[in-house]
């Protein structure tokens, strides 16, 4: 599993306040704490940066550069934001542009650009015409889409991060199961395969802050199940890479630990939940359960369910 830190991004308040002012000491700090947790990339979410942030990738990815050679997920909708921070990043062959969708000009604009520089591509399983598609397989139309224009154009399907997008649970709950479908169907439709990524933070977007965490791991394991390739994630939440280390390695740390990983296997197996054993008085563990049961849809959500 690979992992893009989502913790520069211009939704946050300070953030942003700090990229309008060119504030480097602000910067350089956030960035360290990211560099600390090791990432595969390093998101730079700055929005379109117009006006008064124009010229901000550039001058993010100078200080970046200065500090690490951990390569970068350039996430504008400005391409030429991206471009401007592509071309001073020594190694861009190993950077990501985050992102286009199935949108025609959109896409063949995005697509001149990972030739121009030989980096990967995140491709959004939508239009503007369809928006995020209900169903699985439309997304699974989509994607097919895509391919078809990127391999006429020489891309090969390793350099594709295909997102399926995901809906909060607490506003489109069966729209969980459909994304987890859509990654088992990309990792099974296409040869040679491509990769696939999703924003997790996205899943429990909405839900009250204490709840937030637990949704996400969960969802992160089961999509981990279904063959997802790398996920853009909080790094500051060392519990979440401590138990991607867990699955991966299949070694439990904790109680509930092996209630993580019978998620997992799960999943890979195409089991139903009720083949997951746990320990009902153990507490950790019954809300991965009733998590789990949220997720696949099998309970409704409610702002309470952990207590039900």
């Amino acid at each position: 599993m690979k992992l893009i830190s989502e913790n520069l991004h211009i939704i946050s308040k300070s953030t942003k306040e700090a990229l309008l002012n060119r504030d480097e000491t602000f910067i350089r700090n956030l960035l360290q704490k990211q560099i600390q947790t090791n990432p595969d990339w390093l998101d730079l979410n700055i929005g379109p940066a117009r006006g008064s942030f124009a010229g901000t990738m550039k001058w993010l990815t100078e200080i970046v550069k200065d500090m690490t050679q951990i390569p970068l997920s350039f996430d504008s909708s400005n391409l030429s934001e991206i471009d401007s921070g592509l071309a001073v990043f020594n190694n861009p062959q190993d950077c990501i542009i985050n992102s286009t969708n199935a949108d025609t000009e959109k896409l063949a604009n995005t697509v001149d650009l990972v030739l121009k520089y030989d980096c990967s591509l995140i491709a959004l399983t939508m239009n503007s015409q369809l928006g995020i598609p209900k169903e699985s397989d439309k997304r699974l139309e989509l994607a097919f889409e895509i391919t078809s224009y990127t391999e006429s154009k020489g891309i090969d399907n390793s350099k594709l991060y295909f997102d399926p997008l995901i809906l909060p649970v607490c506003v489109e709950q069966t729209q969980t199961q459909e994304a987890l479908n859509t990654i088992r169907m990309l990792k099974e439709s296409f040869d040679p395969p491509v990769m696939t990524t999703i924003g997790l933070s996205n899943v429990s977007n909405g839900c009250p802050k204490e709840l937030r965490p637990l949704i996400n791991r969960v969802f992160l394991v089961l999509a981990m199940g279904c063959g997802l390739d790398s996920a853009i994630v909080d790094s500051f939440d060392n519990e979440l890479l401590r138990i991607i280390k867990v699955v991966e390695s299949q070694t439990p740390e904790t109680s509930y630990d092996k209630t993580y990983i019978g998620l997992y296997k799960m999943m890979q197996s195409f089991e139903e939940l009720d083949s997951i054993t746990y320990n009902p008085k153990d507490k950790e563990q019954v809300d991965i359960f009733k998590t789990a049961e949220i997720l696949l849809n099998k309970k409704i959500y409610s702002n309470s369910y952990l207590e039900i």
